[in-house]
């Protein structure tokens, strides 16, 4: 054995015994938690940067899990929290304000924030790694045996980080990535009996997904439309749709397979791509390195796009935590906007158990932590629906931070008996997300004008009545006039009813 390939295995053995220490060192979110812990928050985008520069702000994501704060309610634990830039003192006081039944001054003085000072397009744990000293001083502040670390995304980036500072990693091995691709995530549906589209494999260059994209056709001759998927697409912002109904002449049954092929390749040329500024040349070239599906599109006069969303313990549990409606926006509705929350009472209890198929398949493979499985409901009849699953996210979603942020201010609990959540007074909670409410006037917005604006215009959470606002990704709203929320309310009409007023109230301030 080389000595590199030594080195590798030793690592992998080393992250291995690492990784048992989850089962004593890792506590629920929902345990309230006397023992001393450290919990390393690293919120790095560990994806494809050129994928991820197609959402606007995306820098600025890193903030979408100071919901982890959340943990501050235990006592005795102490939070570290890293990001590229270094967060702007509002938006910290603005989360521990929102803590219940806490000092936020005693909060405060178990949160440690580091910066890697470096605004780069780069994974903020690549950065990490690329600073020794900034390891050494975050190392004061994390135990053997009381530590671990929680991330956006895993990757090798992330292992390597957790061996340095040897504490382990509560997501995803690296190894296990693929599970969570879109090819991956067809051959899980299919390990575990999920209805799924029909679809290819993994094709690495255009003319094999030419050759894919037309046997699927050739399978399903009544299609009309074919979507294209990047591999490792963010948001759906890495597909593309292929119309079928102006290759009419080349339909099958009509011309050779060859003669198929052949139109197919040059049809994609001409994609309508989700992400508006894409081009050819660029998806083409991508599809080279991240690889592409071809996959059925699913029609449908009412269609919807709900999720289930899921945990995975050290100890392999399978927990359901949740079910949403995704909003989908962009040129064919396949790019997140944001949630409601809980899915439909119509097809919530199939989502669960088919959320819970998925999950035990992955927990089987290896699989810890948060996982998401989306899915494609299409009505045929009264409280009838047709549900498809079309992909499995194995990180922290959007929506991790809308339920968190309703843990975290109602106190309440997921009932898996009806799919709802109660607070525990027996009240149930539905909320509107957005990590998308973005208008050209909010530009120049600072974290402070925010807050002003939430003083003035009455935004902030009512404790007292459960319900309101709470707001996120506030670092996007000066360069790019975009904020996050989610609107709690009683009744899912209370929940659009906040929802419209923050919006009334923020153009009315800003108009």
């Amino acid at each position: 054995m080389s000595e590199s390939a030594s080195c590798i295995a030793r690592d992998e053995s080393r992250f291995h015994q690492l990784q048992t220490q989850l089962t004593t060192c890792w506590q629920s979110i929902d345990c309230f938690d006397r023992a001393p812990r450290q919990i390393l928050v690293v919120p790095s985008l560990s994806l494809d940067q050129e994928e991820l520069g197609k959402i606007e702000g995306v820098h600025h994501y890193e903030e979408r899990l100071l919901f982890s704060l959340l943990h501050l309610r235990n006592p005795n634990t102490a939070l570290i929290y890293v990001t590229s830039q270094p967060l702007h003192p509002s938006v910290v006081d603005y989360y521990l304000e929102l803590l219940p039944g806490i000092p936020s001054s005693h909060a405060q003085n178990r949160l440690r924030l580091f910066s890697t000072y470096d605004g780069s397009q780069r994974p903020l744990t690549e950065k990490i790694l690329a600073r020794p000293r900034l390891i050494e001083r975050m190392r004061r502040y994390l135990s053997p045996q009381e530590a671990y670390m929680v991330c956006y995304n895993s990757t090798d980036w992330e292992q390597q980080l957790a061996l340095k500072l040897d504490i382990p990693l509560m997501a995803v091995p690296p190894a296990l990535l693929d599970l969570g691709t879109k090819a991956g995530s067809r051959e899980i549906f299919a390990a575990c009996d999920v209805p799924h589209p029909d679809g290819s494999e993994l094709t690495h260059d255009a003319k094999e997904l030419a050759i894919a994209t037309t046997k699927l056709w050739e399978r399903q001759p009544d299609l009309k439309r074919i979507v294209i998927k990047l591999n490792e697409g963010f948001s759906g912002e890495g597909n593309a749709l292929l119309g079928l109904d102006d290759l009419t002449d080349v339909a099958p049954g009509k011309v050779r397979h060859e003669d198929r092929v052949t139109t197919v390749l040059n049809a994609l040329e001409h994609l309508r791509f989700q992400y508006i500024h894409e081009t050819w040349e660029h998806f083409n070239r991508k599809i080279g390195e991240l690889g592409a599906i071809a996959e059925a599109f699913i029609e449908g006069d009412i269609k919807r796009s709900p999720s289930v969303q899921g945990h995975i313990t050290p100890d392999r549990t399978v927990e359901i935590l949740s079910t949403h409606d995704q909003i989908l926006g962009g040129p064919d509705g396949q790019v997140f906007l944001g949630c409601r929350f809980p899915a439909d009472s119509d097809y919530r209890m199939e989502l669960q158990e088919m959320g819970r198929r998925v999950g035990e398949v992955l927990a089987q493979r290896g699989a810890l932590e948060r996982y998401s499985v989306d899915f494609i409901a299409v009505q045929k009849g009264p409280q009838q629906w047709d549900l498809n699953a079309i992909e499995i996210n194995l990180r922290k979603g959007g929506t991790t931070h809308p339920f968190m942020a309703l843990q975290l201010l109602t106190n309440g609990g997921y009932n898996l008996e009806d799919g709802q959540f109660y607070t525990p007074q027996g009240q149930p909670k539905y909320y509107r997300a957005s990590d998308n409410l973005q208008k050209e006037h909010y530009k120049g917005l600072l974290p402070d004008d925010l807050m002003d604006i939430i003083m003035v215009e009455q935004l902030h959470f009512n404790s007292i009545a459960g319900t309101g606002v709470t707001f996120h990704l506030m670092g996007c709203l000066s360069e790019y006039g975009k904020l996050g929320l989610t609107c709690i309310g009683n009744t899912p009409e209370e929940a659009e009813q906040i929802y419209e007023q923050v919006v009334t109230a923020l153009d009315r301030e800003t108009s």
